[in-house]
């Protein structure tokens, strides 16, 4: 696993997602970024993807460009492929796909989204029975689904409270006094897309 090290693994038994490199990583992962081009991810995705798709307006184009190998989401296609095919056929394979929890981790709640080993079929995907989380990932993951919730009220209802509550739920945030600046400063940069944020009748955060 790129970036994850062999006593992080062995210490959780498990293999993590790379993306949680960012949690337990977090020192490691800011220097990398403090020391890269100073563009953030989106930034850098953004610029590719205006490369990429000047390089797709070319109507002989027949191969993969080199430049994809940087936009990230290896697999992916393949994991679609694979998972239309599964369901179109009723195949029954296990695959690992986005479903919602009812009762599959029985410590979060049942309308909540995670990522699983699931049977596939002609009627869907069904989750498969597993067992409860250790305490050492509970913890994180809970984390991580309180702010992911709070932050889709804020969204939708224009919840500044709700908001600043997610910041502060995040395990890479956190703290009061740097989620509060931080949620003002985001919101006025994307006023422009926010605009539950700033008509009549707007929820402030108190």
């Amino acid at each position: 696993m790129v970036g994850i090290p062999g006593s992080l693994i062995r210490l959780l038994g498990a293999i993590p997602s790379s993306y949680l490199r960012y949690f337990y990583l977090t020192d490691v992962v800011l220097q990398e970024e403090l020391s890269g081009a100073h563009l953030s991810r989106a930034e850098e995705v953004m610029a590719l993807e205006r490369q990429l798709l000047e390089l797709y307006r070319d109507p002989s184009l027949d191969s993969k460009p080199e430049l994809l190998e940087k936009r990230g989401g290896a697999f992916y296609s393949e994991a679609a492929a694979r998972l239309m095919a599964s369901l179109h056929a009723g195949t029954g394979d296990e695959q690992v796909v986005d479903v919602k929890n009812r009762g599959t981790l029985p410590q979060l709640p049942d309308d909540a989204v995670v990522e699983v080993p699931a049977r596939i079929d002609r009627d869907g995907a069904t989750a498969q029975p597993l067992p409860g989380l250790p305490p050492e990932m509970l913890g994180l993951v809970q984390q991580v689904k309180a702010y992911e919730r709070l932050a889709v009220r804020a969204a939708i209802d224009g919840d500044r409270s709700a908001a600043l509550k997610a910041l502060l739920a995040n395990p890479l945030v956190g703290r009061y006094r740097v989620a509060a600046p931080l949620l003002d400063a985001l919101l006025e940069a994307n006023r422009a897309h926010l605009p539950r944020f700033f008509g009549k009748g707007v929820k402030t955060a108190t």
